[in-house]
C-alpha cells in the first residue's frame, strides 16, 4: 500500500532539498498522483476506521457523565453483591436511555454531513494528468495542487513554479504584510519566515498563481504542531456559553441533591447500598441527560430547515447564535448594494474625460493577478483600444494597508509602471499630475482641484480611484518604486443599492436584529449610501478615527454608530469584539480574503457560495443565495430552533426537579423507598421520549419577534415555581394513596409512578408555550408521543412482566383517583404558567 507512512523520506527539510528530491520522497511527478494513488493514500481502511472511531466515540458520550458512570458501576456491584434481576433492570434502562440519544444524534450527525458536503472547500489538483477540484480533505502528499487568488492552503507544499505569488500568513507567523513567495532551495537552517519557497496549511493566496507539491497535511504540517502543542479552540460561541453555565447550575444542584439524600438515609439506618442507589438514581432523573441529544437533533432540523430556505450550517451551534443575534455587520458592497460596478467615468484631475487614464486603468485591471473583483471585471469591460501588444513584466499586488496595486508593463519601447487604487493611496506616491492635454505639472499646485472633485464625486455615491503612472528603467520592482508618480486621472464607479434592500432592513429591525455598515470606502460614499437604504449616519466613525479610540471608549461608541467607513480589514475584527463586550450576540456577513478574521471573531459568521474559500471556511453559515432576505428566512428558522431547546430545559428541569424533590421528602418519612431505583430510572426514560421530538415542534409566532438568550435566571425561577408546584401534587398523590386507599406498599409505587409520567408527560403540553394550550397547536410528533407513552404507562401495571418492576395492577378506583389529580395538576399549571408570564413581561423580559 503506497501510504504517506511508507513514503521515501528526504534527507533535508522540504524548504532545503532540490525539487526532484522532494517529489521523489513523496512519490510524485510534475504531472500529479492517479486516483488510485490517491485513494490508496488516503487510506479506505483508515477512513473506515474514523468513521467507526466516530460512531463509537458518540455512543460513549452518551454514558460519560460521572453520575451515570457511577451509577452503571453501582449497578454491576450489586450483582454481585445481592439480587441480580434488580441490577440488570436498571442496566437495561441505562442502555435503553443512552440508545435512544445515541440514534437521535448519529441520525443528526449523518444529516448534517451530508449538508456540509454542499458548501466544502476544494482544492484544484492534477489527478491523472487532468486539472479536477476536490474537497480539500481529499488532497494528500505528493498531489500538484494549483494556486490562485483566495485560495486556501490544505497542507504544507513546496513550490514548483510561481508567478507573482503573495501569501497571507499573518495566522502562522504574525506577519501583517502578504510574503513573496518563490522557487528556490533554501539553506536547513532557513526560518519558518524567510521560507519563501514554501507555503503552509491555514494560510491563503492573496494575489498571483502557482504550483505546488503537498509535502505534508494534517497534524505533520507546521500548523498542525502549533495547535497540537498549544491544543487550539475555536471561540466559545454565546450558545455554548449558555449551555456551560445551564451544566453548572445543574451538577450544583444534582451534588447538593445526591450527597443530602445518601447522608440522610445513613443516619436513619437504611441499608447504605439501597439508599446510595436510591440517591443516585434521583440524580439521575434530576439531570436532562438526553440534553446533548435534543440539542443536537433541534440543531440538525434546524440545519435541514435552513437548508430549504438556500442556508447551509457549517457550524451547528451557531444557529442558535443566529436565532440569539441583534447586530448584523455587513460590508457594502454586493450585500447591500447590487455589487455590479459600472464604470461612470474616468477623467483627468480637472474632470474632463481621459482616453490616457482609461488605457492605463484597463492595462492594470486586465494584466492584474489578484483575486477577481467587480471593479476589475468592469473596467476590463469598458470598450477600448486592443492591449495585446503590452506585455506584463512585473507585479505589485494589492494589500489592505497600501491599498492599491502596481503593474509594470512594456509597452512598446517604454517599461511602464501603472498603480491603481484608492484614492488618497495614490495620491501620496505621486509628486506630479498630467492634464488630458498631455500638460504635467507639480501635484501641489492641483491638489485643491483633485480634492474638490473627489468630494463632488464621492457625495453623488460613486466609488472613486486614482491611476498614476511611471516610466522606469527595470524588469523588476518593489513596493520601493511606487515613488514620484504622475497622476493621471480618476475613476468614478457606481454601484446602486440593491432594490427592496431598505425594506429588508426595516424587516430586520422589526425582528430585533441591527444592522451595521462596516466598509473600506470612502465616507461620502458609505454615508450616500447608508441614506439610501435607511441608515443613521450621524455618527459614521472612520477607520483613522477608530485608532485614537481605547477598546472601552470603543466599546461605548459602537453602540451608537451604524456606519463605520475607511476601515482596515483589522479594525473590522475590532469592532466586533467591541459590540460582543458590550454584551451583543454579532454576525458579519463577508465575503472577501480580507473577512476572515472579523467571520472568525463574530459570533456568528455568515459567508456566500460564491465567496473565496478562505471567506466560506472562516464562516459557521453560507449563504447559497447573496440575499439579505434569505439571512432573514435563516434567522427565524434560528430562533424556532433557539425556542424548541428552551422547551426542554424548561420542561425536563422543572418537572425533573419536582419529582426528585417529592421522592426525596417522602423518603424520609417512610419505612421503605417511595419508588425503587430501577422506577426512578423507567419513569425519566418514559418522560424523555415525547420530548425527543420536540425539535418538529411548533412555535409560537410572538417567541419568534426578537432575539432571545440563554437566562439562568429565569430558567432558575421557572425551576422554582414549577417545581415545588409538581410536588404539591405528588404529595397529594401520596397522602390519598396512604391515607384515604390505604394502598399497599406495591400499589402505592405504582400509582405514584402512574401520575408521575402520565403528568410530566401531559404538563409538556401545557408548558411548551405562552398561551393557553387551547390556543396552540403542538407538533404532531409530540402529540403523539405524549399519548402513547401516557397510554403505555398506564397499561404497564397490567403486563406480564410488571412485577419484575415492582409494580402491581391498580384496583379501578386508584386509577380513577390517579387519572383526577392529573388533570387537576394540568389545571393548575396552566393557571401558575400565566402568572409567571404575566410576571416576566411586568419585569420587561
Amino acid at each position: 500500500m503506497d501510504s504517506p507512512q511508507k513514503l521515501a523520506a528526504s534527507t533535508n527539510p522540504p524548504w532545503s532539498a532540490p525539487l526532484s528530491e522532494i517529489l521523489a520522497s513523496v512519490s510524485t511527478t510534475v504531472a500529479g498522483l492517479s486516483t488510485d494513488q490517491a485513494i490508496q493514500r488516503r487510506g479506505p481502511a483508515v477512513r473506515r476506521e474514523s468513521s467507526t472511531w466516530r460512531t463509537l466515540r458518540l455512543l460513549g458520550a452518551q454514558f460519560a457523565s460521572p453520575i451515570v458512570l457511577i451509577l452503571l458501576f453501582s449497578a454491576t456491584l450489586s450483582i454481585f453483591l445481592r439480587d441480580a434481576s434488580d441490577a440488570i433492570i436498571i442496566l437495561g434502562i441505562m442502555l435503553a436511555s443512552g440508545g435512544l440519544g445515541f440514534w437521535q444524534e448519529y441520525s443528526a450527525a449523518s444529516a448534517v454531513d451530508r449538508l456540509l458536503s454542499l458548501v466544502t472547500a476544494r482544492a484544484r489538483v492534477f489527478r491523472d494528468g487532468h486539472l479536477v477540484e476536490i474537497p480539500t480533505a481529499e488532497v494528500v502528499p505528493g498531489d500538484i495542487l494549483e494556486l490562485s487568488a483566495g485560495s486556501t492552503l490544505p497542507g504544507d507544499c513546496r513550490l514548483i513554479e510561481a508567478q507573482d505569488l503573495f501569501v497571507n500568513e499573518s495566522a502562522l507567523t504574525g506577519e501583517t504584510f502578504p510574503g513573496e513567495k518563490h522557487p528556490a532551495d533554501l539553506p536547513p537552517s532557513t526560518s519558518l519566515n524567510a521560507r519563501t519557497n514554501m507555503v503552509f496549511q491555514g494560510t491563503s493566496v492573496i494575489s498571483g498563481s502557482a504550483r505546488v507539491v503537498v509535502v505534508a497535511t494534517g497534524a505533520s504540517t507546521e500548523f498542525g504542531r502549533i495547535a497540537g502543542r498549544l491544543r487550539l479552540r475555536t471561540p466559545e460561541t454565546e450558545f455554548e456559553r449558555g449551555v456551560r453555565r445551564f451544566g453548572y447550575f445543574l451538577m450544583e444542584v444534582t451534588l447538593v441533591l445526591l450527597l443530602g439524600i445518601f447522608a440522610i438515609h445513613l443516619v436513619l439506618r437504611h441499608p447504605a447500598l439501597e439508599a446510595f442507589m436510591f440517591a443516585l438514581a434521583l440524580a439521575v432523573g434530576l439531570t436532562p441527560q438526553l440534553l446533548p441529544a435534543i440539542i443536537s437533533v433541534n440543531l440538525a432540523h434546524g440545519a435541514r430547515r435552513l437548508a430549504r430556505q438556500d442556508v447551509i450550517v457549517r457550524r451547528l451551534s451557531s444557529i442558535e447564535n443566529f436565532g440569539s443575534m441583534d447586530i448584523l455587520c455587513s460590508d457594502k458592497t454586493g450585500t447591500l448594494t447590487a455589487g455590479t460596478v459600472e464604470v461612470q467615468s474616468v477623467t483627468d484631475f480637472a474632470g474632463v474625460a481621459s482616453p490616457r487614464a482609461l488605457r492605463l486603468a484597463r492595462l492594470n485591471a486586465t494584466l492584474e493577478t489578484g483575486f477577481s473583483n467587480p471593479i476589475d471585471v468592469a473596467l476590463r469591460q469598458v470598450p477600448g483600444d486592443d492591449l495585446s501588444a503590452v506585455r506584463k513584466l512585473d507585479e505589485i499586488p494589492y494589500d489592505f494597508l497600501r491599498k492599491r496595486l502596481s503593474l509594470l508593463v512594456r509597452d512598446g519601447d517604454q517599461r511602464v509602471l501603472i498603480t491603481k487604487g484608492a484614492l488618497k493611496n495614490v495620491l501620496e506616491v505621486c509628486t506630479a499630475a498630467e492634464s488630458v492635454s498631455g500638460e504635467r505639472m507639480p501635484l501641489a499646485q492641483v491638489r485643491s482641484s483633485i480634492e474638490c472633485r473627489f468630494q463632488e464625486l464621492s457625495a453623488q455615491g460613486l466609488r472613486t480611484l486614482g491611476v498614476a503612472c511611471r516610466v522606469v528603467l527595470q524588469d523588476r520592482v518593489t513596493r520601493a518604486d511606487e515613488a514620484e508618480m504622475t497622476f493621471v486621472g480618476f475613476i468614478a464607479l457606481h454601484d446602486p443599492p440593491k432594490p427592496g434592500i431598505a425594506d429588508t432592513l426595516r424587516r430586520l429591525q422589526d425582528m430585533g436584529v441591527r444592522l451595521k455598515m462596516i466598509t473600506g470606502d470612502n465616507h461620502l460614499v458609505a454615508a450616500n449610501v447608508a441614506g439610501q437604504v435607511g441608515l443613521n449616519t450621524a455618527n459614521l466613525l472612520r477607520g483613522e478615527d477608530l485608532r485614537h479610540f481605547s477598546d472601552d471608549a470603543l466599546r461605548r461608541r459602537v453602540e451608537d454608530t451604524d456606519v463605520f467607513a475607511e476601515v482596515e480589514p483589522n479594525q473590522k475584527e475590532r469592532i466586533i469584539l467591541a459590540l460582543k463586550r458590550a454584551g451583543h450576540v454579532v454576525g458579519y456577513i463577508g465575503d472577501g480574503i480580507n473577512d476572515a478574521t472579523a467571520l472568525h471573531a463574530a459570533d456568528v459568521g455568515i459567508s456566500v457560495d460564491q465567496a473565496v474559500d478562505v471567506a466560506k471556511e472562516a464562516a459557521d453559515i453560507v449563504l447559497m443565495k447573496p440575499d439579505l432576505n434569505v439571512l432573514c428566512d435563516g434567522i427565524q428558522e434560528g430562533r424556532v430552533t433557539f425556542a424548541n431547546t428552551m422547551k426542554y430545559v424548561f420542561m425536563a428541569t422543572s418537572a425533573n426537579f419536582g419529582n426528585m424533590f417529592s421522592m426525596a421528602g417522602t423518603s424520609l418519612f417512610l419505612p421503605f423507598l417511595p419508588l425503587l431505583p430501577k422506577q426512578i430510572l423507567l419513569m425519566n426514560l418514559l418522560t424523555d421520549i415525547p420530548e425527543m421530538t420536540i425539535a418538529q415542534d411548533a412555535v409560537d409566532s410572538e417567541q419568534l419577534q426578537h432575539p432571545r438568550r440563554w437566562n439562568i435566571g429565569e430558567i432558575q425561577r421557572f425551576m422554582l415555581v414549577f417545581g415545588p408546584l409538581s410536588s404539591v401534587f405528588d404529595f397529594l398523590t401520596f397522602g390519598v394513596l396512604l391515607l384515604v386507599l390505604h394502598a399497599d406498599q406495591a400499589t402505592l409505587r405504582t400509582g405514584w409512578f402512574v401520575e408521575s409520567v402520565v403528568s410530566a408527560a401531559l404538563v409538556v403540553l401545557v408548558i411548551r408555550s405562552r398561551r393557553p394550550f387551547w390556543r396552540t397547536r403542538p407538533g404532531r410528533g409530540l402529540l403523539i408521543g405524549t399519548v402513547l407513552v401516557a397510554l403505555a404507562t398506564i397499561a404497564l401495571p397490567y403486563l406480564p412482566f410488571a412485577d419484575d418492576l415492582g409494580f402491581a395492577p391498580l384496583p379501578a378506583l386508584t386509577l380513577a383517583a390517579m387519572l383526577a389529580i392529573v388533570a387537576m395538576y394540568a389545571a393548575s399549571a396552566e393557571l401558575v404558567k400565566h402568572w409567571f408570564y404575566a410576571s416576566l413581561s411586568r419585569r420587561g423580559q
